[in-house]
């Protein structure tokens, strides 16, 4: 063969090759901008008349119509909400006994004599008004700090809320049982203790604490299928962590981590681990900076279903990871960098669809193309 034409059918074959892999690494997802120009929409949850509860971060709440794509503001907030660095209005949630009970869950940070408190309330909506509005719980977290507030809500299957405290920027509050500060909190949906919460008549422990030794917990999901909890949360510099969360256990911050000071390369941990703290199943250095996480159950988007998906704000993609058997990682994707943008929080629709909100005020709908 001419070595003139066999150059060119081998160039001919690379090209073919390279384009045959570039589009099947390209995932089968169709994404759709339904809403913008928000502040930084924290919490997201889908009601039954087919609207979008959104927070936002600024302390509005507002309803998405997600067929006219028409938004409406909602009053009746607390008026203490405090917006201050990290803090204000965070997650939104809806319990599984919404169409009975009509309560909507949301957390925010409220002003206590001019410092925050991470804090859990719920109210009913009824005509675009937030009625019968209670705190359930003020976080025994107080501070003047701007940081680490935590956040996030979930709920099991049996009655009850967790609600994710982060430590306040002051470290050692994560090891400290006496303080909410650097833990994930269990509660009946009514705001009261549960009585088998690990802590529970244990004299120099709070007894809504559930987990502890967190920095600062941003996602938090609860799996009704596999009966699982899990969390992620910010490190310094790298030490990013996804954990799954087992009652009464400790998660380390800031004894165990793989983060770095800010100010330079040096540990902040004593250790990397150490017998009796649980070790994450999966942490990033460098950090990713993670965000809201959930488990995929959907066949919908069937590359996913199964196994967590976690925003990226710093490293602006969803981190899609694949699980075992065992709930350990077996390998990693980062998918959805079109968006282009902070990933501030990813819920999933009853038809399996994605509605991801981003810290340049987007929420965006993702399907199958």
């Amino acid at each position: 063969m001419n070595s003139n034409l066999f150059k060119r059918l081998l160039w001919i074959l690379l090209i073919a090759a390279y384009s045959s892999t570039s589009h099947a690494e390209q995932a089968p997802f169709k994404t759709e901008t339904i809403a913008a120009n928000l502040g930084v929409p924290w919490g997201l949850a889908v009601l039954p008349d087919n609207s979008l509860l959104i927070s936002q971060r600024e302390g509005v709440l507002s309803q998405l119509n997600l067929d006219t794509h028409q938004a409406t503001n909602i009053s009746g907030l607390p008026s203490d909400i405090k917006v201050i660095g990290q803090g204000g209005l965070f997650d939104v949630a809806i319990p599984p006994n919404y169409k009975d009970s009509q309560w909507i869950y949301f957390s925010y940070n409220k002003d206590v004599g001019k410092k925050g408190a991470t804090t859990l309330a719920r109210a009913k909506l009824v005509n675009n008004e937030l009625q019968d509005c209670q705190d359930l719980l003020v976080s025994k977290s107080i501070s003047n700090k701007s940081v680490h507030y935590g956040g996030r809500i979930t709920f099991d299957d049996n009655g009850h809320v967790f609600l994710s405290v982060g430590e306040r920027g002051v470290r050692p509050n994560a090891q400290d049982l006496t303080t909410h500060a650097g833990s994930i909190l269990r509660l009946n949906l009514d705001g009261s203790v549960p009585t088998d919460n690990p802590f529970v008549n244990q004299a120099k422990a709070l007894p809504e604490i559930w987990s502890y030794g967190h920095r600062n917990p941003q996602g938090l999901f609860y799996n009704t299928t596999t009966h699982l909890l899990w969390s992620s949360e910010h490190g310094p510099r790298g030490g990013d962590e996804v954990n799954l969360i087992v009652k009464g256990k400790n998660y380390g911050w800031p004894v165990i981590t793989y983060g770095k000071e800010y100010y330079g390369p040096i540990s902040v941990g004593e250790d990397t681990e150490r017998e009796g703290i649980e070790k994450a199943i999966k942490t990033y250095v460098p950090s990713i900076a993670t965000s809201s996480l959930i488990q995929y159950k959907s066949n919908l988007l069937s590359e996913l279903t199964g196994n967590l998906l976690l925003g990226a704000l710093r490293a602006q993609h969803v981190n899609y990871i694949i699980l075992n058997s065992d709930n350990t990682e077996r390998s990693e994707k980062r998918i959805l960098r079109s968006i282009n943008s902070r990933i501030r929080n990813i819920i999933e629709s009853p038809e399996g669809y994605l509605y991801i909100s981003t810290d340049d005020g987007r929420i965006i709908k993702v399907t199958s193309q």
